[in-house]
C-alpha cells in the first residue's frame, strides 16, 4: 500500500507516543463510523481498504448499519486508510479539524463529535480529548440517568401515596363489602337451611306417594289379570257359543237342502218327462189357428198359402222370443262377441253400455233370467260398471277366458233348464250344445235388439 500523503506521518508518530488504553465509548465509536461511512462517496474503490470495497455502493445508512464493525477496525488498525479518511474530514470540517490540531477544540463542539474527530485526526492530544469526551458522556449519561432516576422516584413516590390512599378507601370499601357479605351469607344459610327442611319434607311425601303409587299398581295389575281371566273365560264361552250357533245353522242348511233336492229332483223328473214327450210325439212348434185356414184375403196381410209355406229360421228375431218365453229360461250372452260383431268401431267401454242397454231393455220385455259375460283380459284398469236392472253381468277372472267362463255357467244350471247361450264361436256353440244349452248366433240377438230399441 502506497504511504499516506499530508499528515500521515505524524500520524503515525502520534500513534506511537499516544495510545488509547480503553475501549471508545459507545457514542465516539458510532460517530467515527458515521464519519467514516460519510468519507466512502470521496474514494474510490482502490483507495479502500479490502474488507471494505464490497460496501463501496452503499448508502451512507446502509454502510454504517452492515459494515460498521468492519469500518471501526480498518481505521482502528489501517493507518493509511485512517489517513484518507482525515483528509475528506479536514475538507468536510475545517474549522473543527484546524482546532484540534491546533491544539485548542471549540468549547462550544458537541464532545462525541469533538472526540471522533481527534480519534480520527489523531493530534497532539487526542487521547486525552477522547477520554475527556468519554468522561463528558459519562457524567451527561449520570446526569440523564439521576434525573432519570429522581424522576422516576417521584413518579413511584406519587403512586405509592396514591395507593395508600386507595388501600384506605379500599378497606372502608372493603370492609364494608365484607359486612355485606357476610349478612348475604348468613341469608343464604338461613335460606339453605330451609330448603333443606323443605327437600327432606318433600322426600317424606315422595316417600309415601311411591308406596301408594306401587299399592295402585299393585292392585291394577290384579285387576288386569281377573280382567284378562274373564275375557279368556268369555272367549271361550263365545267361541262355544257361535260354534253351537254354526252348527245349528249347517243342520238348517243341511235340512233345507235336502227339501230342495227333493223339489228340485221331482221337478226335474216333470221336466225331463215334458222333454222326452215332445221329441217323443215330434210335435212341431204351434205357428197357425184355426181361424187361419179360413179361405180369405185380409188387406195388407198374406195369403194361407204364404202362411204355410213360412218357417221360423235362425237369424229369424222372433225364434229368441220363443226360446225366453219357455219356463225360467236363462240367456248367457258372449258380451265382447256380440259387441265387434254389432259395432267393432267404438271403443270397449262404449260397446259394453250398448250391449247392457239392449239387454236391460229385453230382459223387461220377456223377464228371463240374464248373464252376460266379458273376457276380463281386455281390462287395462278394473271396471266401474253399475250393472243395469235385470242383467247380470261378469268379467273372467285372470287366466280364464271368456269362452271358458261361459261353459262354467251352463254346467251350473240343471239339466233340463232352457239356457240360451248368445255367440257365433263355434267351439263355445259346440261346447255349450253337448251340456244341453241352446246356441244362437249373435245376428240374431242383435237384430232382436234392434227391435227393442
Amino acid at each position: 500500500m502506497e504511504p499516506a500523503s499530508g499528515a500521515e506521518p505524524a500520524d503515525a508518530a502520534g500513534d506511537a507516543a499516544e495510545v488509547l488504553d480503553r475501549p471508545l465509548p459507545e457514542g465516539v465509536r458510532r460517530r467515527v463510523i458515521a464519519l467514516v461511512s460519510d468519507a466512502f462517496g470521496g474514494l474510490t474503490v482502490a483507495d479502500l481498504p479490502a474488507q471494505l470495497r464490497q460496501y463501496a455502493r452503499f448508502t451512507p445508512t446502509r454502510r454504517a448499519k452492515f459494515a460498521g464493525n468492519a469500518m471501526a477496525a480498518a481505521v482502528e488498525t489501517d493507518a493509511v486508510f485512517r489517513g484518507r479518511v482525515a483528509e475528506k474530514l479536514r475538507d468536510a470540517q475545517t474549522e473543527l479539524a484546524g482546532a484540534l490540531e491546533g491544539g485548542a477544540p471549540p468549547a462550544a463542539a458537541d464532545p462525541l463529535d469533538v472526540a471522533a474527530a481527534a480519534y480520527i485526526l489523531r493530534p497532539s492530544g487526542w487521547v486525552k480529548l477522547v477520554a475527556a469526551a468519554g468522561e463528558e458522556v459519562q457524567r451527561a449519561d449520570a446526569e440523564r440517568i439521576g434525573d432519570e432516576t429522581r424522576r422516576e422516584l417521584e413518579r413511584l413516590r406519587e403512586e405509592l401515596a396514591h395507593a395508600r390512599e386507595t388501600q384506605r378507601s379500599g378497606g372502608d370499601q372493603v370492609r364494608a363489602e365484607l359486612d355485606a357479605a357476610r349478612k348475604e351469607a348468613e341469608s343464604l344459610h338461613r335460606k339453605l337451611r330451609s330448603a333443606q327442611s323443605d327437600v327432606k319434607r318433600g322426600e317424606a311425601a315422595l316417600r309415601k306417594l311411591t308406596a301408594e303409587v306401587d299399592g295402585i299398581r299393585g292392585d291394577a295389575a290384579a285387576r288386569v289379570a281377573a280382567a284378562e281371566s274373564e275375557s279368556r273365560r268369555l272367549k271361550s264361552r263365545l267361541a262355544e257359543v257361535e260354534s253351537a250357533l254354526e252348527t245349528s245353522r249347517r243342520a238348517t242348511r243341511e235340512g233345507r237342502s235336502i227339501e230342495d233336492m227333493r223339489l228340485r229332483l221331482l221337478l226335474d223328473t216333470v221336466l225331463d218327462a215334458a222333454a222326452g214327450l215332445r221329441r217323443e210325439l215330434a210335435l212341431p212348434p204351434v205357428s197357425t189357428r184355426p181361424a187361419d185356414t179360413v179361405d180369405a184375403v185380409e188387406p195388407g196381410r198374406m195369403t194361407p198359402k204364404d202362411i204355410a209355406a213360412r218357417a221360423l229360421s235362425e237369424t229369424d228375431p222372433a225364434l229368441l222370443d220363443q226360446l225366453l218365453a219357455l219356463p225360467q229360461a236363462h240367456l248367457v250372452v258372449d258380451g265382447y262377441n256380440v259387441t265387434k260383431t254389432g259395432y267393432p268401431t267404438m271403443p270397449l267401454e262404449k260397446q259394453r253400455l250398448r250391449l247392457l242397454g239392449g239387454l236391460s231393455m229385453l230382459a223387461a220385455q220377456t223377464g228371463a233370467e240374464m248373464t252376460c259375460v266379458f273376457d276380463g283380459a281386455e281390462l287395462a284398469a278394473p271396471v266401474l260398471l253399475a250393472p243395469p236392472r235385470g242383467v247380470r253381468v261378469l268379467f273372467s277372472k285372470a287366466g280364464v277366458t271368456a269362452d271358458e267362463l261361459i261353459r262354467q255357467l251352463v254346467r251350473a244350471e240343471p239339466p233340463g233348464r232352457p239356457v240360451v247361450v248368445v255367440s257365433t264361436d263355434r267351439e263355445v256353440a259346440d261346447g255349450v250344445a253337448k251340456s244341453g244349452a241352446r246356441p244362437v248366433t249373435s245376428a240374431l240377438l242383435l237384430k232382436r235388439l234392434s227391435r227393442v230399441s
